[in-house]
């Protein structure tokens, strides 16, 4: 079976397990999604499939997007996500996955895009110490030493410098699923995942898992 979904990040809570203690977990709506895409090693080179999740009116896709849900007859999906898998046997377009592919106990991978933070320092965006605050310091926040005059006269590679922090693609590994509702599909991982509320998620199962 290959365990993997779309899902979309609602926000964090707790709960309480079975010894009475608390766990912090993330709730992520997950589902149902539909396969508009099997990609195979004959014709692609490598074994993935498509999922769609997510209603949207036609008016707000684009024609290139239409086609490709006209061609294999679908209803449009907002968001669409592929996944590599180990085989593409017993799978086909139109197929749909909903969350019961996941239980309580399973280990998962969740992939998303981190919160945008803007133009930051180096101070906030590396964690580097400021210099002296006195007046006649003259140097507070600034990146540090960028190099020799002749030798190397040049900045290395990796140097941390301020730039555009966050709206990264991070995945988060080996996270526990605590509770899974069918009813409302909605799945609750223990701890939390990239991207604010709202965001959409790749839910996978785990690649390094025992």
């Amino acid at each position: 079976m290959n365990k993997t979904i779309i899902g979309k990040k609602v926000g964090m809570t707790q709960i309480f397990d079975e010894k009475g203690l608390v766990v912090p977990v993330t709730v992520i709506e997950a589902g149902p999604c539909t396969v508009t895409q099997v990609k195979s090693v004959e014709t692609d080179g490598y074994n993935s499939i498509q999922l769609g999740f997510g209603e949207v009116k036609e008016k707000h896709v684009n024609k290139p997007i239409k086609g490709h849900f006209e061609k294999s007859k679908l209803a449009l999906k907002k968001h669409l996500r592929e996944f590599r898998v180990d085989s593409v046997e017993n799978i086909k377009v139109g197929d749909e996955i909903k969350l019961d592919v996941f239980e309580q106990g399973d280990k998962i991978d969740v992939q998303g895009t981190t919160k945008g933070k803007g133009f930051q320092g180096v101070i906030k965006r590396h964690g580097q110490h400021r210099g002296p605050m006195g007046h006649g310091s003259m140097y507070h926040r600034r990146p540090g030493s960028m190099g020799s005059t002749s030798t190397p006269g040049r900045v290395f590679k990796g140097k941390n410098l301020p730039g555009h922090m966050g709206c990264e693609t991070v995945t988060i590994q080996n996270l526990d699923v605590v509770r899974v509702d069918m009813d409302k599909n909605v799945i609750l991982v223990k701890g939390s995942v990239p991207g604010a509320k709202g965001a959409i998620l790749k839910i996978k199962k785990s690649v390094k898992s025992a």
